[in-house]
């Protein structure tokens, strides 16, 4: 058991560091003449063909999936798929790090759906909450640049999307490893923006070579990081590996200060140490109490709830 948690740790950590390269390489390959869809379109593809093939020759036996743990698998990747449009998006608009910063609230907006699922929030998220509001003021209005306000909604909807996605992977990562439930989880990812290159001919990437070095780098840590990171769901639980996950946004910023040339205000900085209290204080938090009421737009998720007729058990 020691060890399993252990190898989650690692994965965990590991998909922090490969999470917190994308915004950067991404970003520069924007910079570079790349459109934001067609970056985000050719990663997933990528991405979601390599680690089929690997499988598919080393590992077959990961792409047995049962029909259920599909349907969630699709369902995950379907919503990640959507958030990642408008987190690439926001990356056209507004700098890599200021972006991240945003991104890194996807545990506010976990505590968001389960109050919607009827799980009250506690208060210590109100408290976070709370320090939230100004950070992301800080962050956004007083810099020495104004920031494009749509790129600030596009990627707190991104935010949003991928908290939703990790309880529904969690669920399936009960019964799958987690090599399996990421490649089903890509290729429907693939599904959601692959018309991109296919219906939006503008997004076509500029016939300029460097452009590719970065969306090759970001297909490469795509892949990396979707595996450590459900790899760590797995072992540690979906909340501990967001915590822990939080250093990709010490990454961010420092890649994207060195590499990028971004530069940020005392006063962002000041929303930055706010941000990082309240997102630190993620691992004060208690679980969720057990809902005194049934039911919610969640339950579906809880083993209990789901009907004897789905074969939720790989083996049935």
């Amino acid at each position: 058991m020691a060890n399993l948690r252990t190898k989650g740790i690692v994965a965990a950590l590991s998909s922090a560091v490969f999470l917190g390269m994308a915004p950067v390489l991404g970003r520069r390959a924007i910079l570079l003449g790349a459109a934001p869809l067609t970056v985000v379109a050719i990663r997933t593809l990528l991405a979601a063909l390599l680690l089929l093939l690997i499988i598919a020759i080393f590992k077959r036996q990961y792409l047995y999936i049962y029909p259920a743990g599909l349907l969630g698998c699709l369902l995950a990747g379907w919503i990640n798929g959507l958030g990642s449009l408008f987190y690439y998006s926001a990356l056209g608009r507004i700098d890599a790090g200021v972006g991240q910063l945003l991104y890194s609230l996807y545990p506010l907006f976990v505590a968001f759906w389960l109050f919607l699922d009827k799980h009250p929030p506690s208060r210590l998220t109100i408290l976070r909450l709370g320090l939230t509001i100004p950070a992301v003021y800080l962050l956004t209005q007083a810099g020495q640049t104004a920031i494009d306000p749509i790129g600030v909604i596009q990627m707190l909807i991104g935010a949003a999307l991928y908290a939703l996605h990790l309880p529904i992977n969690q669920r399936v990562l009960f019964d799958m490893p987690a090599p399996t439930v990421t490649v089903y989880t890509l290729l429907a990812m693939s599904a959601v923006v692959a018309p991109v290159l296919f219906f939006a001919p503008i997004n076509v990437v500029p016939p300029n070579f460097d452009v590719w070095w970065p969306i090759m780098g970001l297909t490469l840590v795509t892949f990396l990081s979707r595996l450590t990171l459900f790899l760590g769901v797995k072992h540690i639980g979906g909340m501990q590996t967001a915590i822990l996950g939080l250093g990709e946004v010490l990454i961010t910023i420092v890649m994207a200060q060195v590499w990028l040339g971004e530069t940020m205000s005392a006063w962002q900085w000041l929303g930055t140490l706010l941000l990082c209290l309240s997102l630190v204080l993620i691992g004060a938090e208690k679980p969720p109490p057990k809902k005194k009421s049934p039911g919610g737009w969640l339950s579906w998720l809880s083993h209990p709830s789901i009907s004897s007729d789905l074969p939720w058990n790989p083996y049935e």
